[in-house]
């Protein structure tokens, strides 16, 4: 979908993201992953990230009924090798001061990420 992706990030209202997606026309797409029926009946923190992204998105694994996700948002079905979209998200676009701070916090958020993992190297003799 020519998105960049990270995964857990912190949000501003406290919550965490499973995966939080950067478009190049700086689109923000949130992807809620939801593992089986009870993850998703007891999670109700979900409608917090609409404030955070253009699209919310629900990400389930293939055996896993689509008819239980909420129709308001958009559908994928994963697993261990790719991702295909059932359903479109519909677009609540982010006020351009909201998407300044949430493009600023991945963009920081992966730049820590990276530098960490060269640290690491570093600490190994590479």
């Amino acid at each position: 979908m020519g998105f960049v992706t990270l995964p857990e990030v912190a949000l501003p209202s406290g919550r965490r993201a499973d995966l939080m997606a950067l478009g190049e026309d700086g689109e923000i797409l949130i992807v809620e992953i939801k593992s089986s029926v009870a993850d998703f009946r007891v999670d109700r923190k979900w409608p917090d990230y609409r404030a955070h992204c253009d699209r919310l998105f629900f990400a389930i694994p293939p055996d896993l009924d689509p008819a239980i996700m909420p129709g308001d948002a958009g559908l994928m079905v994963a697993d261990g090798f790719g991702a295909e979209v059932l359903r479109d998200a519909p677009t609540h676009k982010l006020a351009p001061a909201t998407r300044r701070a949430l493009t600023l916090r991945f963009a920081g958020l992966a730049a820590d990420r990276l530098h960490a993992l060269g640290d690491a190297g570093l600490g190994k003799g590479l």
